[in-house]
């Protein structure tokens, strides 16, 4: 038998509901809220801990449940919660009945590994919108690049909304977070070139060698890449539009060139 909780007042409640709503909570303890049955699969898939797994069983079965357990490395307590609670914590509307709070993990460039000599790298300067960091997210997971870096974050993330709109790629690819210094530092202490998309001084992204071990680094619509990135560009590189504007949504012109850069390598 699992354990029950039926009052929204219960203090694992309030828990989980303070570490959804507050990226102050979640970083000091180093744990988040993940929904549903294909992001917890992936996050274990991840080498993610769970410390607790709550589930609603109208929706979720104990046989679905029994299947996370069994792609566990530890043993997450398991709660089963009654309706109320399940409406009250659920973020989402479809997160299948289940939910879990989970370790967060480093996100250091001391973190990151690579296991090849080329590695491919998206790098996005200041994405402030979870909606655009959850489609690079995306893009990276299908691509399958070696690692995306984060340079001065001004989001968590593990914000919900990042998690869902990444539809948990998050946990899919090494991600790394620090300063716009430190992951230029980075890059070229492991010579890596340094592709910035921006309109200046700019050659077209298709004529490029992306078969070495090459960063594609994207800024904000609103302002690009700040000057630091452009003066220690390997080169700058621009998608050639045909239409009347200069610009596209971030997470595609991020796409657009990776999938360039894979194209390029398939034939290595």
């Amino acid at each position: 038998m699992y354990k029950q909780i039926s009052s929204t007042q219960n203090a694992i409640i309030k828990h989980i509901l303070q570490l959804q709503e507050k990226s102050r909570s979640r970083k000091k303890e180093g744990k988040c809220i993940l929904e549903g049955f294909r992001e917890l699969t992936l996050a274990l898939e991840g080498n993610y801990t769970i410390d607790t797994l709550l589930f609603y069983p109208e929706i979720c079965s104990h046989e679905r449940i029994q299947e996370l357990l069994n792609n566990a490395k530890n043993s997450p307590e398991c709660i089963e919660i009654s309706k109320e609670v399940y409406q009250k914590i659920a973020y989402r509307g479809s997160t299948e009945g289940v939910l879990a709070i989970m370790q967060t993990k480093n996100h250091s460039l001391e973190a990151i590994s690579f296991h090849n000599k080329t590695p491919l790298i998206l790098v996005a300067e200041a994405p402030e919108k979870p909606g655009n960091i959850g489609a690079l997210l995306r893009t990276a997971d299908a691509a399958n690049v070696d690692a995306v870096f984060i340079a001065n974050p001004k989001t968590d993330l593990y914000n919900p909304n990042i998690v869902r709109s990444s539809v948990g790629c998050v946990f899919t690819t090494q991600v790394a977070m620090g300063s716009t210094t430190e992951i230029i530092s980075f890059l070229q202490s492991h010579n890596i070139s340094i592709y910035c998309a921006a309109l200046t001084a700019s050659e077209h992204y298709h004529i490029q060698d992306f078969k070495k071990a090459t960063a594609i680094v994207v800024g904000t619509e609103a302002t690009g890449l700040s000057d630091e990135w452009l003066q220690n560009s390997t080169q700058n590189i621009i998608i050639p539009m045909q239409g009347k504007i200069d610009s596209m949504n971030v997470s595609v012109a991020a796409a657009i060139v990776i999938f360039e850069a894979k194209r390029q390598r398939d034939f290595i």
